[in-house]
């Protein structure tokens, strides 16, 4: 078996932090990780085997089976049976499937994949098929995989200005003060879900002494999120430019991606334009890509840590917090996709923070990317203002509602976003404005439900997803969502044992999976009519 692992590895260094990028290599190499993969593996790198075997069970996209047990022969044919993907049928989808079976897959349900406004979708092996159909999925087993489009290359973002704000900022032209103060007048925030301040982020780690890591969050899994996919498909090296900004205005040492491993067609894309950057000489610092497993937790900022240094995604009890105490224990800068994607464009010129901050709606400040998907004509990602509504989205966005549908309902922040009523349709959408309703815009996944949805359907959607994904490190959240999931199941919702299960949740989880995963639940029962809940 350790030859079968050093022929795996390829060469590659054995490291802890390396560890599930070794895995990969033999999940990839053999189809599944054998438990004598693991044990020599183990022996290699000097680890106790349940360190290895913790990491390897823990992930959802590593099989690991007895020596003896028969290789997998099938293709692995994942069906995403989130909320969008449930709405555009993907029960039907599965039923036909099993129904008239393809030969030589196995087919398995899987969580979001990123393409919520291609829905349904579903990967075979790695390879994403979008508005799947049997015939699609079929052809794809086959090995007639569609192509997905390659980004631009480093070439023709140079040639249309890319890099010339790096370029400025290494020469001493753009200083580090003068940056620091421009994302704070264009009042930028962390896009990724919890909205703090850009500015203050850059501050804290500054403050602290390196060495120090940038590290880019692309493991976007939240149901309704495709925000990353859409900028790294769209303008990859704008979003390594942002990035190698941030990186220069705090001093640090190196930058980490960790993309999930949903996303092979970007992992090929950046792989190679890292290696463009590099051999062009404006990197500066190592770069530094890392594959996700298949975990929404890693999408939470220190869970990813620990996925980065080789561990199980469990998040971390703050204090300290990553910019004082962050990957291998060192002052570590963590910022989303789409907030790399702004740096460039509001750090490139003196006027370029007055005119990102002019560009909200309702006295918000900024653009962002919303993530529209369900019942609208046009779903996909939107650039808009800060502050615009979900009926704006819908209508100036998205084409309007679909044929036949007429709006009922909205998630304005993904899964743990809540759940408003169409009259609470006019509100902004912003960090805040929505506090008062039990609800956030989070990443700014916007789901669409309409008169034909089944809301309380959709909400059991939604918990059995937190309760699959919950990492299980603490009782609350890996027994709530459990028992919220059964009572769920109910002829008649037990209310009072339902918003009691739900402030024990949110007081006693370790991260924001548990503290906000009965949000669906407790704004269906604040928000609608009782003849729409059971």
């Amino acid at each position: 078996m350790r030859e079968a692992v050093v022929t795996a590895l390829a060469g590659m260094e054995l490291r802890r932090d390396l560890l599930i990028e070794h895995l990969h290599a033999l999940q990839d190499r053999y189809g599944c990780l054998r438990e004598g993969h693991l044990l020599a593996l183990a022996a290699m790198l000097r680890l106790a085997p349940v360190e290895v075997f913790e990491v390897a069970t823990f992930y959802a996209h590593f099989d690991v089976v007895d020596d003896a047990a028969p290789g997998p022969e099938l293709m692995t044919v994942r069906i995403c049976e989130s909320l969008p993907c449930a709405m555009a049928g993907a029960a039907r989808l599965m039923q036909a499937l099993r129904d008239a079976p393809i030969a030589g897959a196995r087919l398995v349900t899987a969580p979001c994949m990123g393409a919520c406004h291609h829905a349904p979708a579903c990967a075979v092996g790695h390879d994403l098929v979008e508005a799947a159909t049997p015939d699609r999925v079929a052809r794809a087993v086959a090995g007639h995989v569609p192509e997905m489009p390659a980004p631009p290359a480093l070439a023709d973002y140079r040639a249309r200005g890319g890099y010339r704000v790096l370029a400025a900022a290494l020469a001493g032209d753009l200083p580090r003060e003068v940056m620091l103060t421009r994302i704070q007048e264009a009042g930028l925030r962390g896009l990724g879900g919890a909205g703090f301040p850009a500015a203050r982020k850059w501050a804290l780690v500054r403050a602290h002494p390196g060495p120090r890591h940038v590290v880019v969050n692309a493991d976007e899994g939240e149901p309704g999120t495709f925000k990353d996919r859409y900028c790294l498909e769209t303008e990859p090296h704008r979003v390594l430019e942002g990035m190698l900004l941030a990186a220069h205005a705090v001093q640090a040492d190196a930058c980490w991606i960790y993309l999930r491993d949903e996303y092979p067609h970007l992992r090929r894309a950046l792989e190679r334009e890292i290696a463009a950057l590099a051999y062009a000489g404006l990197a500066g610092v190592p770069i530094h890509l890392r594959r996700g497993a298949g975990a929404y937790i890693c999408g939470e900022e220190t869970a990813l840590l620990e996925s980065l240094e080789g561990r199980r995604g469990y998040p971390r009890h703050k204090p300290p917090f990553p910019g004082e105490a962050g990957l291998f224990g060192q002052p570590t800068l963590i910022h989303n996709v789409e907030t790399l994607w702004f740096l460039p464009q509001i750090l490139g010129r003196p006027e370029g923070p007055a005119e990102y901050a002019a560009q909200g709606r309702r006295g918000r400040t900024g653009l962002r990317f919303f993530s529209v998907s369900g019942r609208v004509r046009d779903p996909g990602e939107k650039l808009a203002p800060a502050g615009v509504t979900v009926r704006e989205l819908i209508e100036e966005f998205s084409g309007g509602m679909a044929p036949g549908h007429r709006f009922a309902a909205y998630l304005p922040g993904g899964a743990s976003g809540g759940i408003l009523p169409e009259h609470l349709g006019d509100l902004p959408l912003d960090f805040g404005t929505l506090d008062a309703q039990g609800c956030f815009v989070g990443s700014g996944a916007v789901v669409v439900l309409s008169d034909q949805d089944d809301l309380p359907e959709a909400v059991r959607n939604l918990l059995r997803f937190f309760r699959d994904e919950s990492c299980g490190q603490c009782t609350p959240c890996r027994v709530g969502t459990a028992k919220a999931t059964h009572l769920l199941q109910a002829p008649v919702w037990d209310r009072a044992l339902l918003k009691d299960l739900a402030q024990g949740m949110a007081d006693g989880s370790i991260c924001g999976l548990g503290q906000a995963a009965m949000n669906p639940v407790l704004t269906l029962l604040r928000h609608f009519p009782e003849d729409m809940v059971p």
